[in-house]
């Protein structure tokens, strides 16, 4: 079974102007900001089950409602698993966290501190955590670089979850991207913290990153704490697989060591879902 757990849908109008330049500006060429619903499904069909998600960040200009989530995921429910965001800078996120979870059944929390331009453990953030900690709901928090000019760095490090973790010993955070470039400070996190976990998702094609990411992983003991995702529709799930599979291709070229095959095949095909307390 193959699950992709770093999914994204949204439409054209849920990003600010300038936002959608700085996206294409880091991609060096146009991003589709309107996923078309019939391509995502057809992207889907590798994967047997994908977690998907939109963003509320109001400070970026990225603001995907929690209804467009829910409604992509009613049209194909054997697929899809929804995640619900939430921006602790509006008014009355704590409420649309419950709603999004107890009236439009999402099953989980995606988070961008970075993105929002709020401090991990700032106290804004807590009753997030424990609510979703309460109700053994996974957070997928992105924790690492981006391209938003907007955002500040300060607030990018995965080290910021150390004291998330401690002090929500039971709460279940998968960390975006390896949290890359600082992939060494995520690989040490989800070794010291049960239930941390990190996702592969857009680093294939950072094959450098990724290789060392995945060796860090191997050398630490923690290859089954990583998740396959493929950040669509950065990349698509048939890229991120084929990227998985190649990275031995890679290590060849440059004469290092292969990771192990049966490594790699855990990494695409175990089913995560108990991992996470997933359906």
């Amino acid at each position: 079974m193959i699950i992709d757990c770093h999914t994204h849908v949204w439409r054209r109008e849920h990003w600010s102007e300038e936002l959608a330049r700085e996206s294409s500006r880091a991609r060096g060429r146009p991003i589709a900001l309107d996923v078309a619903e019939e391509e995502y499904r057809r992207a889907l069909e590798v994967v047997d089950r994908a977690i998907v998600f939109g963003l509320r960040a109001r400070h970026v200009g990225l603001l995907v409602p929690n209804d467009f989530i829910a409604e992509i995921v009613r049209r194909f429910p054997e697929k899809l698993i929804g995640f619900a965001s939430v921006d602790p800078s509006e008014p009355e996120y704590v409420d649309e966290l419950q709603r999004a979870i107890e009236d439009l059944k999402l099953r989980g929390v995606k988070l961008g501190p970075v993105y929002q331009n709020v401090h991990p453990m700032d106290e804004r953030m807590h009753p997030i955590y424990a609510y979703c900690q309460r109700h053994h709901l996974p957070i997928l928090i992105h924790q690492g670089t981006t391209f938003a000019r907007r955002a500040s760095l300060r607030l990018a490090s995965p080290l910021l979850l150390d004291e998330v973790a401690l002090a929500y010993p039971d709460l279940v955070m998968i960390i975006a991207h390896l949290g890359h470039p600082w992939i060494a400070e995520t690989i040490v996190l989800i070794r010291k913290h049960p239930n941390l976990y990190a996702d592969i998702s857009a680093m294939h094609y950072r094959p450098w990153q990724f290789y060392n990411g995945l060796m860090l992983a191997l050398e630490y003991g923690v290859m089954e704490k990583l998740l396959f995702g493929s950040d669509y529709p950065f990349a698509t799930p048939e890229e991120t697989i084929e990227g998985v599979r190649g990275i031995n291709r890679f290590a060849a070229r440059w004469n290092l060591p292969p990771l192990p095959e049966e490594a790699i095949a855990q990494l695409l095909e175990r089913d995560v879902r108990p991992l996470l307390g997933l359906p």
